[in-house]
């Protein structure tokens, strides 16, 4: 299944990319040394290819763009070597297992650096259920083929190319479907602005990271909270009633927690020596609010996990 095509001539390379693909100007390092090699095979109206070659630059200019009837859209999966994809005023730096959506109506440019592989799939625009103001959203951005979705996206990739199933002809237009639903959602999370803050997170996050690494003090409270934050108590107040606890509730589960982690290790420390270490002011008030949160006093805690 398939065909494999090679050119030993940057003339012959840029024919033999332009029948496979597109119309690029191709600007090569080595024109006297120079090598390309394309493995295609189709899948319905899905078109999958390995490219193999060397450091050079691929630009497809208004002008190509233009002289074009029919648009594509393009995945390049990188396997082998370093590439940089700009499209739509943003730019991609993949490395090998990245992999980046581009369409063929707008100039883009790709740079190889060096000795290179590239999987590339082709799906023409009109069979894409993604508006085209969406899509435009969509390119030029690095999906990262190692991690998360892109991990499962990028391994559905390669397999594809490498060895494409033997399918109905209505099977090749499912998967083919099914293959750019999956890489347009891994994009569109990907080109997805963050969401904002609500208001007063920020200030949360660095009042709970102030309040891990001082629980131990047994000052530690609103005042002395609000204080280190240069806020009013009333609006650190505000702020945790919107989170559905309080500023005091937070302090002493953290100390509870952080007391009954101690319990459970082997060591000769007492019981009050532990409540003391942790901000609690005395035996007698630990012993209250660890019963109140395990339903068990410290002391039948400790037997119950001895060792």
């Amino acid at each position: 299944m398939g065909e494999t095509a090679t050119a030993d001539r940057l003339e012959a390379w840029r024919d033999l990319i332009r029948d496979h693909f597109v119309a690029l100007d191709i600007a090569a390092d080595r024109r006297d040394a120079f090598r390309g090699q394309v493995r295609s095979a189709g899948l319905g109206a899905l078109d999958l290819a390995t490219v193999v070659s060397g450091p050079q630059t691929f630009t497809r200019t208004a002008r190509l763009a233009r002289s074009d009837g029919e648009v594509y859209l393009q995945v390049g999966l990188l396997t082998r070597g370093a590439a940089v994809v700009a499209q739509d005023g943003r730019e991609a730096v993949l490395g090998p297992g990245d992999f980046v959506l581009y369409e063929s109506d707008r100039p883009f440019r790709w740079a190889m650096t060096r000795e290179w592989e590239l999987l590339v799939l082709t799906w023409p625009r009109a069979c894409v259920r993604v508006p085209d103001t969406v899509s435009r959203e969509l390119t030029a951005h690095r999906l990262d083929g190692g991690t998360g979705l892109g991990a499962i996206v990028g391994r559905v990739l390669r397999d594809l190319v490498a060895a494409p199933p033997d399918l109905s002809a209505d099977g090749r237009v499912r998967l083919g479907d099914e293959v750019l639903d999956l890489v347009t959602t891994v994009a569109g999370e990907r080109a997805r602005p963050p969401e904002p803050d609500r208001p007063g997170e920020a200030l949360l996050r660095r009042v709970d990271g102030y309040i891990r690494e001082h629980v131990a003090d047994p000052g530690l409270g609103p005042a002395a909270i609000a204080a280190a934050h240069y806020v009013s108590t009333r609006h650190l107040h505000r702020l945790f009633a919107a989170r559905g606890t309080t500023v005091t509730r937070q302090v002493q589960q953290l100390r509870l927690e952080r007391a009954r982690l101690d319990l459970r290790r082997p060591g000769d420390r007492s019981i009050t020596d532990i409540a003391c270490a942790w901000g609690f002011a005395d035996l007698a008030t630990f012993s209250r609010a660890f019963r109140a949160a395990y339903g068990t006093t410290p002391s039948r805690y400790r037997a119950g996990h001895a060792g």
